[in-house]
């Protein structure tokens, strides 16, 4: 890969409806896009899914336009040439954390190259089949009557798992409401950190209710807190925030602080580290699965890829385009069949092209490093 040209995009699209999380509502979805252009012409496409505010990480559009500026993009251009994206990390390796920027550019760089090779880009990362199954994350409704209608409506689409994010004081009666509404449907809940060990009780009674798994209960720093809450439920505890890298996951598997992990690519720093993790979990016996971060079509496509790899044991949070946007950025846009699976294409990179008319639209601001 020769490369000639990056260009950064910080894009603003409305969401369809808000989505809320214990740290708080989110109605306009921020991310940086990343193009790479090699010599040849071929493009690559990546996505920072960052806010607009450090909610959810410390990273946020500012901080990742700056880096991209300062420090990634000017040293990316140096190499001029490389043969596989881990060159690009190696490289900016002394920049600490940054994660989702640099899984950006580093995403972008596998779209390339698989489209380089000519093969779909989850054949280039070691997938082993076509397709994905997917569940649904449904935000803090805080409206009994509006999650039952929530829940009954995704399960309706063909979704292979219902997640319901938690707070405290929206918890347990929510998880009871479906039990008693839909019975034993698979069923977990994310609390994105929002708990102590003082909550113990409340953990205990969830622990009633046959979850799948209670992923990221405590601190987003935290694998010591979560080993002590997981030796006294029966039900897997998963964690999301606290996982970074293959580090963090060889310290839960001894600490045994988790019995799943949800693996975000851009909050681990793109495909390369995700693979990192997922082969260590898979040689460990912890199963994986994929999340999301309200990603437009772009990162959508490098979640899917992801999902296809083997030791992805449980529905992914990867939704179709039509569950967060009136209008996505490529096309064909993502859907989720009937059966709750989603389909992956076979043509070279992620699958789906930009439409630059619709990406326009959205700009907010644009980087271009020739």
């Amino acid at each position: 890969m020769e490369l000639r040209k990056v260009i950064a995009y910080h894009v603003v699209m409305r969401l369809k409806a808000p989505f809320e999380t214990s740290f708080g509502k989110t109605y306009d979805r921020h991310c940086v896009l990343v193009e790479v252009e090699e010599k040849g012409g071929e493009v690559g496409w990546g996505e920072a899914p960052v806010d607009d505010g450090p909610w959810y990480s410390y990273e946020t559009v500012e901080t990742t336009l700056y880096i991209y500026k300062r420090y990634m993009i000017p040293k990316l251009l140096e190499l001029r040439s490389l043969t596989h994206p881990r060159e690009f990390l190696e490289f900016v390796e002394n920049v600490r954390g940054y994660r989702m920027a640099k899984a950006g550019i580093e995403m972008a760089l596998w779209d390339l190259k698989a489209k380089l090779d000519g093969v779909p880009l989850y054949k280039e990362i070691g997938g082993v089949r076509n397709f994905i199954t997917s569940g649904v994350s449904i935000g803090i409704i805080g409206d009994e009557r509006a999650l039952i209608k929530a829940v009954g409506k995704y399960l309706e689409a063909g979704y292979r798992r219902i997640k319901i994010k938690i707070k405290q004081g929206w918890d347990v009666g929510p998880v009871k409401l479906i039990r008693k509404e839909f019975g034993e449907i698979p069923l977990q809940v994310d609390a994105n950190a929002a708990y102590t060990l003082n909550h113990l009780n409340v953990f205990k009674e969830l622990d009633n209710y046959s979850l799948l798994m209670i992923e990221q209960p405590l601190n987003y720093e935290d694998l010591s807190d979560h080993a002590e809450l997981q030796s006294q439920l029966k039900t897997n505890i998963c964690l999301d925030e606290s996982i970074k890298s293959v580090h963090d996951a060889k310290a839960a598997a001894k600490l045994g602080s988790c019995k799943v992990i949800n693996i975000k690519p851009a909050r681990v720093g793109g495909l390369y580290e995700s693979k990192l993790i997922h082969d260590f979990t898979m040689s460990s016996g912890i199963p994986v699965w994929i999340g999301g971060m309200l990603e437009t079509g772009v990162g959508r496509g490098h979640l899917v890829a992801a999902a296809t790899l083997p030791n992805v044991r449980y529905p992914s949070d990867i939704s179709g385009s039509d569950r967060y946007w009136d209008e996505d950025l490529v096309e064909p846009p993502w859907t989720v069949g009937r059966d709750g699976t989603i389909m992956l294409p076979e043509k070279s990179g992620i699958g789906v092209e930009v439409i630059r008319e619709r990406l326009n639209k959205y700009i907010n601001a644009k980087m271009e490093f020739p």
